[in-house]
This record gives structure tokens, C-alpha cells and sequence, in this order.
């Protein structure tokens, strides 16, 4: 792509707005600025369009945003599908309702029905949205954890999930086929609303989704029983999750949940962090003051859309509050439902757990406790969804639970997307249920390593912004797939993954398959004692990223295995140009 044709493509056309000329002239001196901007389009991906937001073919704003619900809209008609709706919904970031009235009205010009949410939704309700409302498809606009300047723009099917194979690549192919902005179709909100193409929901959805929830509860008497006693941090981080949380929490009984007041409003700028990811540690300062305040039991943040959990809990023999990695309450969430399933009403012989290729040998050993099988996915919970479909329409197969490391689990099958509202309130009842037991959430996780094992991982990134770092990166993936190497942070690498290539090579028995799974640029390492690495770009950010995972003979050895095994890692991935 000509960068320099398109910025003058831009500013000389009458098609765009003085608004976003007035913003490409201020940036006219910026040669740099200039091509990143516009050196290529803002890639529609498997799951949609993320970027900064901004004026140019590379960034988040209407005309993008137009294009890609063109592409979508295009392909829906191509399926036949426009007599369906397509439900909408936004988070808190800047723009994010305009984005979504500006989808809803491009679908509407197209002739198909849009069920925009009225105010802000976290991801799963989403989720659950497109199959209520008997939805072709769905959009919601988020940049979930990203940075303040980040938007997004999420695309589901209609079963609820992320988009799939064949229709990713078909929606790909239709919003690529796109050249020309001024072919792009729109009308006003008053012309859709009067052509009943645009409706506005909210409320009705709101309380079928939160019943849902509450069918999930296990042990109704436990919380009857200690809701007085249990107390409960909560923050939102400036996102979707403060009234559904609230809302879920006191319906199912829980008294003391207190809110960390300067993050409980919605704010795109999300003034108390710099980056609203539960991950990070920043994120709970003001919860766990909060926490220490009050001699709170458990401290929960979701991310801005609500689709991911934080954790810290209380050590109940030094008061300390501990963080969990999403492996860990992922785990602790998946032991705790299915060993609840077991005592209620007994496993179903086909039950099944399911996880990504990136996700803790821990969920193994659990699943192997509970004599229930385990499917292993691809990153991104799409493909947990799209199991779920598959059990539903061959009949083979009851899903039990299903979660990644990146702090995201589904309980029940309302969504087809993690969903950090129901994680919350299961881990509040699992709360109560230990207390029962003078247990807190993480005594209970210390007697799983001492049940399961000490299975600990670390997961790292090399972020590398710009064309330089896209190209980095693609030269690193090929170095690696060109050669894989004989060892690994000192370990011995025993079989290795190419996703993309659909390749495994056992180098202890010499024997060579397939993966069995969808193509992804995604390199996998099985090493010697019990440990793995997994290297892939990232599908969201402009990031390399590394997973490691061990099992050591204690919590503090299998820490000290993993960080050193990362650390020389790093060092030979820095080392490739």
C-alpha cells in the first residue's frame, strides 16, 4: 500500500470528514506518523479489528468501523441470513457507543436488524444476547484490557462464539474485497428506527442473562449459611462489570461486597491505571487497601469488558493476600464445579473439561481425578465455544467447565465466551464453601499442589510496535520453524508443535503426525519434566509471546525453575534479528 497515496487520498476527498482532515493535517511534518497510520489497512482478524484510535486505514474510527460491518453485513446477506438480527454492545472506551450506533445504522442501510444494547454491556451478555435474541451475528465494541487509546471491534456468530472457520475467513474475505470507503452504506438512526431495523434492548436482556447466572450456583445452602460472614473487594476497573457483578452477587445472597469507589464509574481513561488489565498487580493497589481496610476474604477485578477475572485471596495463617494467575483460579474454579457436579448429582460418563494448548497441566491432573476427559483447543475461547456447539449437535459430549491462562472461564453454557460475571460468583461461593471447611480461597489452592502437584507457569511477551516490529517478529517465527532447537532454557525439547504447519515430530522415537488442530502460527515445545513452551505472535497486540509451564517438588522450586528457564529463553529469542 502507497501510505502517501492514501494520506492524500484522505485529505482531499469529500467522502471524509473535516474532523479527521483537521487531525491528518495536524500530523503533516510526521513522516513516521504518517505511514504508520496509513502503510496498511487495520487488519480485520479472526476475531475483528483492534487498534489505536485515530484517523487512517490503520486505525480504529468510523470509516473502519464501517468497512468491517459492510464486510459483514455482505457476508451475511452472501448466507442468506438477513432476515436475522445481529445484537450489538460497547464498553466504556472513548468511542465505543459511537462505534456501535455507527454498526448498527450500517447494518440497518443493508437491511438487516440491529439490537443495539442502550448503554454499556460487559462481552458475555454479548455472548448470550446472539442466541436469545435468535441473532445471525453480533459486534461488540471493545479493546477488552488494552490501553486507553485502543478500541476494538469484536465479531460473533450465532452460536454465540467468536467467529469460526468457514465464516472468519468468509467475513475476512468480504470486508478485504472492500476498496473504495464512499461504496460503504449508512443511514440515519431516525430512518432505521422508523424502517424498524433498530432496536434498542437492555433491561429484559439483562434479567434473563443474570438468571441464567444463578442457575450455576452449587451450593445455595453454603451461601445461606456464611453470607454474613464473607466479605468481598470488588473492583470494575472503570469497565462493564460494576452493575452486573453487584447485581449477581446480592440476588444470590452475599451481603458485604464493597466496591473500590474511585474505580467503580465507567471512564475511558481509566484514570487509576495505565493499563486495565486484571493481570497486573497496579490494577488491585486500590482494592487490596481497600481489602486490608475491612479484612476482606477475596479481592476480584474484571477488565474493562468483563470477560476476565483477577484474584487475590487471603493466606489464612499469615493474612497476607496472594495473587492467582488465571491457571490458578482457572483450576481452582474447575475442582471446585466438578467435584461439586460429583457430590450433587454425579458425573456424566461423556463430561468433559476443556482447555487451550497454552493452559496449566494442572487442569490434566484434575480432569484425570474426576475420570473426565480432556479437549485440548487452540488459544482464544472460540474454540472451547465451538466444542460446545459440537456437543449440542452430535448429542456426544457434556461440558463441565472450560478456561485459558488469560484469567478466562465459562460456567454453564449461557455464553460461548469466558465470562468474569459468573466466575465471580462462583469463586464468592466457592468462599463460602471453604469457609465451611476454615479454609480461605487459597488454602484451598495449596492443598490442590499438594493434591495435584506444584504445576506453576509464566507467561512473557517482547512487544515490538511498527512494520520493524511486525517484521521482527515473522523472522523470529520463521527462525525457530526453520529449526527446531535441541533444547530449551537447558532442557530437552522431546517433541515439537508447528500449528502451522500441522506438524509433530517426536524427537525421542522419531515418529511424525499432525497436530489434529485449525492452522495457527503457533510453535509448541514439549520438554523434559513435565515442562512446555508455547511461542505465538499475538492475535491482539503487536507482541511475541512466550508461555512456559513446570512441575516442581514444591511451590517455591517450581517458581525458581520457571523464571530461570524463561530468562535464558529470552535471551537466545532476543539474540534472533
Amino acid at each position: 500500500m502507497d501510505y502517501r497515496k492514501q494520506y492524500e487520498e484522505w485529505l482531499t476527498n469529500p467522502y471524509f470528514d473535516a474532523e479527521t482532515k483537521a487531525e491528518l493535517k495536524g500530523i503533516a511534518a510526521d513522516e513516521k506518523e504518517i505511514e504508520d497510520r496509513f502503510y496498511k489497512e487495520l487488519e480485520f482478524g479472526t476475531a475483528g479489528l483492534r487498534g489505536v484510535i485515530g484517523a487512517g486505514t490503520n486505525r480504529m474510527n468510523f470509516y473502519t468501523v464501517r468497512k468491517a460491518t459492510q464486510g459483514l453485513a455482505n457476508y451475511i446477506i452472501k448466507v442468506g441470513k438477513q432476515n436475522c438480527g445481529v445484537a450489538i454492545a460497547f464498553d466504556s472506551r472513548h468511542f465505543s457507543p459511537e462505534f456501535a450506533d455507527e454498526s448498527a445504522r450500517c447494518l440497518a442501510a443493508n437491511g438487516i436488524k440491529a439490537y443495539i444494547f442502550d448503554s454499556l454491556r460487559p462481552t458475555p451478555e454479548l455472548s448470550y444476547a446472539v442466541r436469545e435474541l435468535k441473532c445471525v451475528a453480533g459486534i461488540n465494541i471493545t479493546a477488552s484490557h488494552n490501553p486507553s487509546d485502543y478500541n476494538g471491534y469484536k465479531v460473533y456468530w450465532e452460536d454465540g462464539a467468536q467467529i469460526t472457520p468457514p465464516h472468519d475467513g468468509g467475513i475476512m474475505g468480504e470486508v478485504k474485497a472492500i476498496t473504495d470507503f464512499t461504496t460503504l452504506k449508512t443511514m440515519s438512526r431516525e430512518e432505521a428506527v422508523k424502517a424498524g431495523l433498530y432496536e434498542v434492548i437492555g433491561e429484559e436482556i439483562d434479567k434473563r442473562y443474570i438468571e441464567c447466572l444463578k442457575i450455576q450456583v452449587k451450593n445455595p445452602e453454603m451461601i445461606k449459611k456464611y453470607q454474613k460472614d464473607i466479605k468481598i473487594v470488588y473492583t470494575p476497573l472503570h469497565g462493564t462489570g460494576n452493575l452486573p457483578v453487584r447485581r449477581v452477587l446480592k440476588e444470590i445472597g452475599f451481603e458485604n461486597v464493597y466496591v473500590v469507589p474511585e474505580q467503580e464509574l465507567p471512564d475511558g481513561d481509566f484514570p487509576t491505571v495505565s493499563y486495565p488489565n486484571p493481570e497486573a498487580k497496579e490494577a488491585f493497589l486500590l482494592a487490596l487497601t481497600l481489602a486490608k481496610k475491612i479484612d476482606a476474604d477475596l479481592v476480584l477485578a474484571t477488565d474493562p469488558d468483563a470477560d476476565r477475572l483477577g484474584v487475590y485471596a487471603k493466606d489464612s495463617k499469615t493474612g497476607e493476600y496472594f495473587s492467582m494467575t488465571g491457571n490458578m483460579s482457572g483450576c481452582l474454579l474447575a475442582d471446585y464445579e466438578i467435584g461439586q457436579i460429583k457430590e450433587k448429582s454425579g458425573i456424566p460418563a461423556d463430561g468433559k473439561l476443556i482447555k487451550t494448548i497454552v493452559t496449566t497441566n494442572m487442569a490434566d491432573a484434575i480432569a484425570k481425578y474426576y475420570g473426565v476427559d480432556v479437549i485440548e483447543v487452540l488459544t482464544g475461547f472460540k474454540y472451547i465455544g465451538q466444542q460446545i456447539l459440537s456437543f449440542e449437535q452430535t448429542g456426544k459430549g457434556t461440558y463441565l467447565f472450560g478456561f485459558e491462562e488469560s484469567y478466562g472461564c465459562l460456567i454453564g453454557t449461557h455464553a460461548r465466551d469466558k465470562d468474569a460475571i459468573v466466575a465471580t460468583m462462583a469463586l464468592a461461593e466457592a468462599a463460602a464453601y471453604y469457609k465451611s471447611k476454615d479454609m480461605t480461597l487459597w488454602d484451598a489452592m495449596m492443598a490442590m499442589y499438594e493434591k495435584y502437584g506444584y504445576y506453576i507457569e509464566e507467561t512473557t511477551s517482547l512487544t515490538m510496535k511498527g512494520k520493524e516490529g511486525l517484521d521482527r517478529i515473522s523472522r523470529i517465527m520463521d527462525a525457530l520453524r526453520a529449526e527446531a532447537p535441541s533444547e530449551i532454557g537447558g532442557l530437552k525439547v522431546l517433541e515439537a508443535r508447528d500449528y502451522k504447519l500441522d506438524t509433530v515430530k517426536n524427537f525421542v522415537t522419531n515418529e511424525s503426525g499432525k497436530t489434529g488442530l485449525p492452522t495457527s502460527n503457533v510453535l509448541y515445545y514439549v520438554l523434559e519434566n513435565d515442562a512446555w513452551l508455547c511461542i505465538r505472535p499475538s492475535g491482539t497486540e503487536p507482541k511475541i509471546k512466550f508461555y512456559f509451564g513446570v512441575k516442581g517438588e514444591s511451590l517455591e522450586g517450581a517458581k525458581a525453575l520457571v523464571k530461570e528457564v524463561t530468562e535464558k529463553e529470552l535471551l537466545v529469542i532476543n539474540g534472533i534479528n
